[in-house]
């Protein structure tokens, strides 16, 4: 046996590649990579009693050597006795539709193409033939990108396809015929088809140096497809191969097994940190829906630094799945805000996501959203809303109303004892001016029970009271021509209180008016743009 088979024996063992019977779909380019990896799992076919299946995707990206490779890797499959699929896509077209980079459709259709083929097969893995030089440039690569640990693994020897968040649009079925190019924005994109949630990717030769695979190929009479692509060192990856690596092999002449051991380390690290990670995740999490993830500010506070980032990149994953990489700086500025930030503050990070602070919540959503509103009476309205004493003032887009009544009598021990912060007993000679509900206006003061008359800033007010920012505007107040009499659901005005002079008094109780029109026409998320405080 030669020295690569034993070390591709050991590294399916170590991980645990192959079950006897394991129905395979192996991805064939027709590289040397490819072919001698076809070539080893034929060799280890009868001892592991495999199920092959080759699968070959022309990306149509290189005209006449894109066919001349897919006819290649049809007649090896013809004379090695083996199934294959051979397909083409429109990768340039795919990826001007979807606004990537070529390298970065390539990857992802041709993982969705695979993906899919296992499917029809019923293949549970998919082999493709990475090796320790791919696996090397990959480790640098995500380096130079700003990844964090979940990046510098660089790639694993087996992974749940399920884990590639990215392959959605890509998922279509059938796949176009050769002839066939991406369709226009007017024609019906076929649905997305799921992934199967045991379909694993492999890489049997990722411990394998590309020296030995070529050497592998020479002596057991493999001729591989040469891809003039790799040269071309207008792509990211090539510059890397072609000019850093050589370039840094001039500082540490193992510079390639570095970045492996290293990628090694720091996947056996991170699988402690992801276990980690989603306990602690369970610990703060308060919240998680459609938009938004909610965690408890000081549970999250008193996570460890490693944990803080963990739980922050695994939130913004969970609502961006399109999103690839998370920049540490953006991380980090988010932590640093979610431990020194004051309430309301926001930290940016990508694809429109803002880390928000509440008075004791952490939350991570759409910036600008300020997540569901309180379930209490908003004022939905820039203009004031008169009030009658006696009558009834329904709050717009709301399924609460105002209700007025003029008491006939009243008891003042029962007043001063009123429990419910939504009714207001107000002296009713003693408000100047006819009534409204509004909301608050640049520059507004109130004149608060209880502090004998002393006027502060309504905004400080609303602030110490802990209402969050986006629902500082929503408040509603009752105004007596320009003085507030009432913060509603929170404090009279000092001079509107009943005392023992009072001659005529007004019960203001907000109540439900049970319309489902006004509960499914209530706003969801967004508060008004709030002008101080």
């Amino acid at each position: 046996m030669s020295k690569l088979l034993r070390q591709v024996q050991r590294t399916i063992e170590q991980h645990d590649l192959l079950v006897p019977g394991d129905g395979i779909v192996v991805g064939v380019s027709g590289g040397p990579d490819s072919l001698c990896l076809l070539h080893v799992l034929l060799h280890l076919r009868d001892a592991h009693r495999l199920r092959l299946h080759v699968a070959h995707l022309n990306h149509g990206t290189r005209g006449a050597d894109s066919d001349a490779d897919a006819e290649f890797v049809s007649r090896i499959a013809a004379e090695w006795r083996l199934p294959s699929t051979v397909e083409r896509q429109d990768v340039p077209a795919l990826a001007r539709a979807h606004g990537l980079a070529i390298e970065e459709a390539a990857r992802r259709v041709r993982y969705a193409f695979l993906a899919r083929v296992a499917a029809e097969v019923d293949a549970r893995k998919v082999a493709v033939g990475h090796n320790a030089d791919d696996q090397a440039e990959t480790v640098l690569m995500h380096f130079l990108r700003g990844a964090g640990p979940a990046g510098l693994r660089g790639m694993l020897p087996r992974t749940p396809l399920t884990d590639y968040r990215l392959l959605d649009p890509f998922l279509h079925h059938p796949v176009p015929s050769p002839q066939s190019r991406v369709p226009s924005p007017e024609s019906p994109v076929p649905s997305p088809q799921p992934l199967a949630p045991a379909l694993t990717l492999i890489r049997p030769l990722l411990e394998i140096p590309r020296s030995e695979i070529e050497r592998y190929c020479a002596q057991h009479g493999l001729v591989p497809r040469f891809d003039r692509s790799n040269l071309d060192t207008t792509y990211f990856r090539n510059r890397l191969r072609h000019e850093l690596l050589p370039l840094l092999e001039g500082y540490n002449p193992n510079i390639r097994d570095r970045l492996c051991h290293t990628a090694a380390v720091v996947a056996g690290d991170y699988a402690l940190l992801a276990q980690l990670r989603d306990q602690a995740w369970a610990s703060v999490l308060r919240e998680e829906r459609e938009g938004a993830i909610q965690f408890d500010r000081a549970g999250w506070q008193a996570l460890p630094v490693a944990l803080q980032r963990a739980t922050l990149r695994q939130a913004t994953y969970r609502l961006r799945k399109s999103l690839r990489d998370v920049d540490f700086v953006h991380v980090e500025n988010a932590r640093r805000i979610g431990m020194q930030g004051e309430t309301g503050a926001q930290a940016t990070l990508p694809m429109g996501l803002a880390l928000t602070l509440g008075y004791d919540t952490l939350t991570v959503g759409d910036a600008g959203d300020a997540g569901p509103p309180p379930d209490e009476p908003l004022l939905w309205s820039a203009e004031p809303l008169p009030v009658q004493v006696p009558g009834t003032t329904p709050l717009p887009r709301s399924e609460w109303v105002l209700q007025a009544d003029l008491l006939d009598e009243w008891d003042a021990g029962q007043i001063a004892a009123n429990p419910d912060p939504w009714t207001a007993y107000l002296n009713l000679d003693a408000l100047a001016g006819p009534l409204a509900l509004r909301p608050r206006r640049r520059g507004d003061r109130f004149r608060p029970q209880g502090m004998e008359g002393h006027r502060v800033k309504l905004s400080a007010f609303l602030i110490n009271l802990k209402i969050p920012r986006a629902w500082r505007d929503r408040v509603p107040l009752l105004a007596a021509g320009d003085e507030i009499v009432w913060v509603c659901g929170r404090r009279a005005c000092e001079g509107a209180t009943v005392g023992p002079a009072t001659q005529r008094v007004a019960r203001l109780r907000f109540e439900r008016a049970r319309s489902e029109r006004a509960r499914l026409e209530r706003p969801r998320s967004t508060g008004g743009e709030p002008f101080d405080g």
